[in-house]
């Protein structure tokens, strides 16, 4: 089977920092490979994978500031689609623009929806939902008004995150600094019990940041900047608990299954996924600060190699790869 995976291109895939569509593009591209599939990847040039590298685009545009994101995008989907009929099947992990180039060629196409940016977005789903095969990756993340032929949890390589029974004295934020992630509130939480936190994560709003978490910032409370993956699973191992406190419907949330491979149990607000990927045998889940508050002692009841057995059980990697597999092959069989 010869398959054309459509990466992101903000960042390298894999990303070397921040960059959760293209953390999950590279795992399941490697996957494919090793299961004998042959995988054409279109990404940055300087991406990094043992599948066929196809590129029009040097870097990723969020570490080029001098790109025009819009140029570089409609390059490397146009690229990709020039190319079509060399393909058994193109599985497109970036957003909708692609979309819109479905229908000019023969080649089936699976489209993983890693989320709604916006309701404005919408109308380009509906246009080509009888058209192409949505993939979900969470039951609440799916829409009304579209189609899927399956929801795919993400999976992570659990080699790449160490189990640690034994954490030090700290709270762990980790996630973008913008105000659906939840900063300020982890800021509270960790003050309220005057314990150690360390927030990770790109600033992705600037204003936010200057007003809601760089005021706090102490001895006690660090942020790290960026963190990348070499120093992700340390971080994450070591924590008491990784603090989740979104203010959005979150699609997904890679790195609280990330936390749970290393045995870090989770707090989190439960919004948009959090019911689905976490259940009351590793983490904690709670609808307001008040409440996180109230329960947050329940962490300590909680069993941290129980939470690395129930991502070895759900959400390994070479479980996705396994039903990305079995979506190809019903796809195929119905063309």
């Amino acid at each position: 089977m010869k398959v054309a995976m459509i990466a992101p291109i903000a960042w390298r895939t894999p990303p070397r920092h921040y960059g959760p569509w293209e953390q999950v593009t590279s795992l399941l591209t490697e996957g494919l490979v090793k299961e004998g599939l042959d995988v054409t990847l279109f990404a940055t040039a300087d991406s990094i994978t043992s599948a066929k590298l196809v590129s029009v685009v040097p870097t990723g545009y969020e570490e080029d500031k001098e790109a025009d994101p819009k140029v570089l995008e409609y390059l490397h989907i146009s690229n990709v689609f020039e190319r079509a009929d060399e393909f058994d099947i193109i599985h497109n992990q970036f957003d909708f623009m692609p979309l819109c180039y479905s229908k000019l060629i023969k080649t089936p196409m699976v489209t993983t929806i890693h989320g709604f940016s916006s309701e404005k977005i919408l109308p380009i789903y509906k246009k080509y939902n009888k058209h192409v095969s949505y993939v979900s990756i969470s039951n609440s993340d799916r829409h009304p008004d579209l189609d899927y032929i399956s929801t795919i949890y993400h999976g992570i390589d659990i080699n790449n995150f160490p189990f640690n029974p034994d954490p030090k004295d700290y709270l762990l934020f980790f996630g973008r600094m913008h105000p659906d992630k939840g900063a300020h509130d982890a800021i509270k939480i960790a003050k309220f019990f005057k314990m150690r936190l360390f927030l990770a994560g790109p600033i992705q709003d600037e204003i936010y940041f200057k007003e809601k978490v760089k005021p706090y910032l102490s001895e006690d409370i660090k942020y790290l900047g960026s963190v990348g993956p070499e120093k992700r699973g340390e971080m994450l191992s070591n924590a008491i608990c990784l603090l989740h406190p979104i203010y959005f419907n979150e699609p997904f949330g890679l790195s609280v299954i990330e936390s749970l491979a290393c045995g870090t149990p989770v707090l989190a607000y439960n919004r948009g996924s959090m019911r689905e990927i976490v259940d009351e045998s590793v983490g904690i889940l709670v609808n307001s600060f008040e409440e996180a508050v109230e329960k947050f002692g329940l962490i300590y009841n909680i069993k941290r190699s129980d939470c690395r057995k129930y991502v070895e059980k759900r959400f390994t990697s070479q479980r996705m790869v396994s039903e990305y597999i079995e979506v190809y092959k019903r796809i195929l069989n119905s063309n």
